[in-house]
């Protein structure tokens, strides 16, 4: 299995721990984290990435205007990004159809099948 490199973009530690866990010892990636999404930007623009996990509620810089800031970007536009968010409502549904991500993983989530929801969600 190809080693995949995943940033995770995610202001809370704790789920940075389980997602960076489960994706390295269980998936056996390469896990980068970033406390917000100015953070995650700068890693994302000098870092290859093979996928990008993003959380919708953040402080300062939202998941939303985060992704929207690397799709303008032309070293990050082509990084498929999944968003985590616990926020799912038939409204939400709409907004995010319309983004050009590639999945949605909903919080809170199962971390013995992870790997699997983020590889399907990415089409490894």
């Amino acid at each position: 299995m190809t080693t995949r490199r995943v940033l995770v973009i995610d202001d809370e530690e704790a789920i940075q721990e389980i997602i960076q866990a489960c994706l390295e010892d269980l998936g056996g990636w390469e896990v980068l984290v970033a406390g917000s999404g100015s953070q995650g930007l700068l890693i994302a623009a000098s870092e290859p990435l093979d996928g990008i996990l993003l959380d919708v509620s953040m402080p300062e810089m939202n998941g939303f205007e985060t992704l929207q800031k690397l799709q303008e970007n032309l070293t990050t536009q082509k990084i498929p990004v999944t968003l985590l968010t616990a926020r799912v409502q038939p409204e939400d549904k709409e907004q995010f159809a319309q983004l050009g991500i590639a999945g949605l993983i909903l919080k809170p989530f199962d971390p013995l099948t992870l790997v699997e929801q983020v590889a399907e969600v990415f089409g490894w």
